[in-house]
């Protein structure tokens, strides 16, 4: 009669359970392979097919490289905008100083000039037409500082790098536009370089853009009043005063839609402000008499000051993308 201890399945020997133990050294936890499954699953708990496609894996050196293109035609930009505001400043501090020269020259002590004929008109004359080319060399300045802060606009907003073509094709290819409604151009939100996404770049763009946007509005008031001071010599019943509803040059309104700053409610331009402050809409208004002296001085010194560009923001922001990078933005 076998005992009860011989109906129970035969112990495994010393060297199979060795053998158990070389395969699995921790019988009680799963093995290695299924810990790497499990850790992927946790990272990424619904894989999809198209996180490793070509595209994926191409994808950020493409999105890299657009950057670095974009970011680099910022700095010109910028660059732009200091040649253009600078020779600005310049033009009209030529058309104060002629214009002023102008009221003051009838009692202007000339000296032993005084007795040749005429020479109070004709020194009249020659600043009244060197007045009317610094105008028009102001106005080039101004258009220029729009087509500056044109292209801003439109490099703040070519960050994302977009799939062109097929996204099963085997030759890859990325562009500014996007092709698949689905693609939305940031890599899904990680970091393109070491820590700042698609939409932190986008952000910093867009916060040096608006920057300059506010100062060109600014900026155009005070062509407005400078391109319309009058000349001594400008006949009666004639006027340079302009308005602000007035376009400066052929297609200004269409240049400045692009950086919203025309209303198409009010035809007109949107009024100026300083950043955090609005003018009052009765601010872009000219007087009817002219500046004096103290006036156009505060002019030219409102041009130079720039209210709305921080240059300390400006700057920490170039560094903080170039050391994102590792590029110089200087």
């Amino acid at each position: 009669m076998q005992t009860l201890n011989s109906l129970s399945p035969p112990s495994p020997s010393s060297q199979e359970k060795e053998q158990q133990l070389l395969q699995n050294p921790n019988p009680s936890s799963p093995s290695l392979s299924s810990q790497t499954e499990e850790s992927d699953l946790l990272r990424n708990p619904n894989p999809s097919p198209s996180s490793v496609t070509p595209a994926s894996r191409l994808w950020k050196p493409a999105a890299q490289r657009n950057l670095r293109n974009q970011w680099s035609k910022f700095l010109s930009h910028k660059d732009r905008w200091i040649s253009a505001s600078s020779n600005g400043r310049s033009h009209a501090t030529s058309i104060v100083n002629s214009h002023l020269s102008q009221r003051y020259m009838p009692g202007m002590n000339l000296g032993v000039l005084s007795e040749m004929p005429d020479i109070r008109r004709r020194a009249c004359q020659k600043l009244a037409r060197q007045q009317e080319l610094y105008r028009s060399n102001l106005l080039s300045s101004y258009k220029d500082t729009v087509g500056v802060v044109s292209d801003m606009i439109s490099t703040s907003g070519s960050m994302r790098c977009f799939l062109k073509g097929a996204a099963g094709s085997p030759l890859v290819q990325f562009c500014s536009h996007p092709g698949d409604s689905k693609d939305t151009g940031d890599g899904g939100g990680v970091p393109v370089f070491s820590s700042l996404s698609i939409a932190c770049f986008e952000n910093l763009a867009q916060e040096l853009a608006q920057m300059f946007v506010l100062e060109l509005s600014l900026k155009r008031l005070l062509v407005v009043e400078l391109l319309s001071i009058s000349c001594e010599e400008t006949p009666k019943g004639q006027t340079n005063r302009l308005s602000w509803a007035d376009e400066l040059y052929p297609g200004e309104f269409g240049d400045l839609s692009i950086s919203e700053l025309y209303s198409e409610e009010t035809c007109e331009p949107l009024p100026p402000r300083i950043n955090g402050w609005e003018f009052d809409n009765s601010m872009t208004g000219q007087s009817k008499h002219p500046p004096d002296r103290e006036v156009l001085q505060v002019y030219l010194t409102a041009w130079l000051v720039e209210a709305n560009v921080d240059t300390y923001r400006v700057d920490q922001i170039f560094s903080i993308v170039g050391e994102e990078m590792h590029v110089s933005l200087s």
